[in-house]
């Protein structure tokens, strides 16, 4: 799934709902603690189960006893819940956050602030538990998804601090594993803002998916779940095919399963059609494999680089 940029205006309003939260705590320091702004917006957190039907069902009928549209259709939380495969629900009208138990607790983090993120847009309130045919859209879908991915970003990341911070570190995925732990957050997570949010110059392409050598049988080669292009990259560059990413992470990639796979240089061209040379480095921590691709340099004519 290629990343979602935002318009200039729907981002402004989002950091300014943001902002207030933040000022509201003091401008705190890093790491931010979840649990503060859920104290600050009032808002309740509860667990519930993907994989257990019947907790599922028994936790939202819990919930029915003071939502009108809730106690009118249930079977609205349990048909999003499986047709998008949620880790995670808000319900305004309860003002409460549920996160599925059965999801790794390293993501429980990002999870949350998702779902702070849909409870401080006030225009995702109707959208949340409205119009069945409208919520479920993938379209509509899609972009309250990526604009509440985006306060999440903004609060877990304080808004300018990780962009400030990040700044100061050549582009590289040791900068990020060094940039993860200041701030509380996942490898992948500071992956993701580090490429939407920072050196907004650099053209940076990141892949999130899994091992390009160590794939289950019968896959056809590697499984990208996420392209992630930043804004720099977008406005120079064309998107490139998965099977052209592939092939050029399969010149490199190592067999091992966890820690650095390797990395190679490689030329893309612009649109308008001039070449240029990217560094593609790839880690593996276990569970995902993370590649990082960084503008270096106008392309020369010298041996060794792949073309296209």
């Amino acid at each position: 799934m290629r990343n979602i940029m935002l318009s200039r205006s729907t981002a402004s309003d989002i950091e300014a709902q943001v902002n207030k939260v933040l000022r509201g705590l003091g401008n705190p320091e890093p790491p931010l603690r979840l649990e503060d702004v859920r104290e600050i917006l009032k808002l309740d957190r509860r667990y519930y189960s993907s994989t257990d039907d019947d907790f599922l069902r028994e936790t939202i009928s819990k919930l029915t006893v003071a939502g009108t549209q809730i106690l009118m259709r249930p079977g609205l939380i349990l048909d999003a819940v499986r047709k998008f495969d949620l880790r995670a629900l808000y319900l305004p009208d309860r003002k409460r956050i549920l996160l599925d138990r059965a999801q790794p607790h390293a993501k429980h983090r990002w999870n949350e602030a998702h779902e702070i993120g849909h409870s401080i847009l006030p225009w995702h309130e109707d959208l949340m538990l409205g119009d069945h045919e409208q919520t479920l859209s993938p379209g509509c879908h899609a972009q309250i998804e990526a604009e509440a991915n985006y306060a999440a970003g903004q609060l877990l990341f304080l808004q300018s601090r990780f962009r400030n911070a990040a700044n100061d570190y050549t582009p590289s995925l040791e900068a990020i594993r060094n940039l993860k732990g200041n701030f509380g957050n996942t490898y992948t997570t500071t992956f993701w803002r580090f490429i939407e949010d920072c050196h907004n110059q650099l053209p940076m392409i990141g892949l999130i998916g899994s091992h390009p050598r160590l794939s289950v049988v019968g896959e056809n080669g590697t499984k990208f779940r996420h392209m992630i292009e930043s804004p720099a990259y977008r406005s120079r560059f064309e998107s490139l095919s998965i099977d052209r990413l592939n092939r050029e992470i399969l010149t490199y990639c190592q067999y091992r399963k966890a820690g650095p796979l390797g990395s190679n240089e490689v030329c893309i061209k612009d649109r308008r059609g001039e070449r240029h040379v990217f560094l593609f480095e790839t880690f593996s921590n276990t569970y995902d494999c993370l590649t990082l691709a960084t503008y270096r340099r106008p392309h020369a004519s010298i041996a060794g680089f792949s073309g296209g």
